[in-house]
């Protein structure tokens, strides 16, 4: 089970009355794990939906505050890249799919308040990507800092190009053309995407993807492309996605699993709803375990990847660390990377970042 901190944070999101019993020593450890796990603005926003927020010590409500302050700032400087990527991609007649973040602030999700992140996700068809590219290094975005083989790893294997910073405001622009790489083991359909997509008021020419699209590019990104720093970060995301979905669409559960077999993502919904349910008791009814029994791992891997998410998910802080913590969030690292490689590929490109990182940190040691 959780250690102390990380149960208490659990269980202040899902009951946010637990706020009440907390000491001030648990208060202390509590917002350092939920700061590492970058849960601070979501943790404020929900005791303080909840009314709860009288209750929190003056101290820990005033970091709590601090979080959400910082969340809150970022909300709207993503509003304000937005708008100037539709002006960038607009005029050109280039359609763009906002993601992960981005999409949950524009659209006003439940999934926003307090909801902390650091760049722009966006997708746009792969048949105008070039040109997207064009027209927002004209607006100021530009691609630097990569070597000719890194260019080639994203522009040739990967479903994205490389990151994109502002010249001025250095701002971060993702811009993908499908959610995983074309070498990927997993193949789902971008056209889908795009035809269930949904457009976004006072924006013409931009969407976010539809609700089961949305909750399944997230669990995606998380169990599949091996983003575990903000691990259950990515969870409560899924969790407010979820509830407010389910809540809208007595039938949500029910399309959900079957687009994500349409998709050929069902193993990555599969793990998403397990973990959420053990870890932030996410919803999920039977039906919706049942509809997703042939995607699950046999026994053996099942138990296996139970052992490594259990440890990888968790905040990376010492009071939520076991023995095994580094050594599952490595193999987690290394399975990412094998899910979307083929191992011919895997191997040299993970010999070449091994000692571009032993480079880089000799450099750094050397320098004064």
């Amino acid at each position: 089970m959780t250690r102390p901190a990380l149960a208490q944070l659990v269980a202040v999101l899902v009951r946010p009355a637990a706020a009440r019993e907390l000491s001030l020593a648990d208060w202390d450890l509590l917002v350092r794990v939920a700061r590492v796990a970058s849960l601070e603005g979501r943790l404020q926003a929900t005791i303080e939906d909840a009314g709860m927020l009288p209750d929190v010590p003056p101290a820990p409500r005033r970091h709590l505050h601090a979080a959400r302050v910082l969340a809150d700032r970022q909300h709207a400087m993503v509003r304000w890249e937005v708008a100037r990527i539709h002006e960038a991609l607009a005029p050109e007649a280039i359609p763009v799919m906002l993601l992960k973040g981005a999409a949950y602030v524009m659209a006003g999700l439940p999934s926003a308040p307090g909801r902390q992140f650091s760049d722009v996700d966006i997708l746009v068809p792969q048949a105008r990507i070039q040109e997207a590219e064009q027209h927002l290094f004209v607006q100021g975005w530009v691609c630097e800092g990569y070597d000719a083989y890194d260019q080639r790893y994203y522009r040739q294997w990967m479903h994205e190009l490389p990151p994109l910073t502002h010249m001025r405001r250095k701002s971060v622009l993702d811009v993908h053309h499908t959610i995983l790489p074309p070498t990927a083991r997993l193949h789902p359909d971008p056209a889908l995407l795009w035809k269930a997509a949904v457009p976004l008021d006072g924006f013409p020419g931009m969407y976010v993807p539809g609700p089961a699209d949305m909750v399944l590019h997230s669990a995606t990104h998380l169990f599949h492309d091996g983003e575990l720093e903000n691990g259950l970060r990515d969870l409560a995301d899924l969790d407010a996605l979820l509830r407010h979905f389910a809540a809208d669409d007595p039938h949500f559960w029910e399309h959900l699993t079957a687009r994500s077999f349409e998709m050929d993502l069902a193993r990555p919904l599969y793990y998403a709803l397990r973990y959420g349910n053990e870890l932030l008791q996410i919803p999920v009814p039977d039906s919706a375990f049942r509809a997703l029994a042939v995607a699950r791992p046999a026994s053996p891997l099942r138990g296996l990847m139970d052992g490594l998410f259990r440890r990888g998910l968790k905040p990376h802080h010492w009071s939520c660390d076991g023995r095994l913590s580094g050594a599952a969030r490595w193999l987690l690292y290394v399975r990412s990377h094998y899910l979307r490689m083929p191992l011919h590929l895997l191997a040299p490109h993970l010999m070449r970042k091994a000692i571009k990182d032993h480079r880089k940190a000799k450099r750094e040691k050397s320098e004064p």
